[in-house]
């Protein structure tokens, strides 16, 4: 179904796992690279979907004095948005505890901002999915912090995790969206670029 952009070296520009298994899910040819050292700071004025979009748009341009003719770069930026902050990676186990303490018992919202970029073209979109976290004891925050990676996560959480499996009942959006690339938004795009 997208064989019109097989003409390109589609590169993933990402260290998730997550992301890669989902863009397998589209059955395209697709290698993955990883700069490290990209500032990933963004003006203070930006508010909700404005950041992640912006970031993956500072992430696109680091990669650009690699990219030839024949490269379509993606690049992505996921956040955790509640009562206008952001929640990003934890910086360690007490601040991704601290998050998870913040989430639970509220709905947030799960913003991936989405960079597609060849040396012609470029587009950027963000996609927003609305979580409700249950109420989460100690105990279980502590388990799951302790048991699972969360620090490389925004808000301190993987949703097809067990904090996922007992601590999400509801989602208003993507799914996948949570899981850190809104596919079908992607698909979409890529089907009409």
């Amino acid at each position: 179904m997208l064989d019109h952009i097989q003409k390109y070296n589609i590169l993933l520009a990402s260290n998730s796992p997550r992301r890669r298994e989902l863009l397998s899910g589209l059955g395209i040819e697709y290698e993955v690279t990883a700069l490290s050292d990209i500032d990933e700071s963004y003006p203070e004025t930006l508010q909700g979907e404005e950041i992640p979009k912006y970031i993956a748009m500072v992430k696109a341009e680091a990669y650009k004095p690699e990219m030839t003719n024949k490269t379509l770069l993606i690049t992505a930026d996921t956040i955790v948005w509640l009562n206008g902050k952001v929640f990003g990676k934890p910086k360690d186990k007490d601040d991704a505890k601290n998050m998870l303490r913040t989430l639970s018992g509220n709905i947030h919202t799960v913003i991936t901002g989405v960079c597609i970029t060849t040396q012609e073209k470029q587009i950027s979109f963000a996609v927003s999915t609305d979580v409700s976290f249950a109420t989460l004891d100690e105990e279980e925050i502590d388990f799951y912090v302790e048991k699972y990676t969360p620090l490389d996560k925004a808000g301190a959480y993987g949703i097809q995790e067990w904090i996922g499996f007992v601590g999400v009942n509801g989602i208003n959006g993507s799914y996948f969206n949570v899981m850190g690339l809104p596919i079908h938004r992607l698909y979409q795009e890529l089907k009409h670029f």
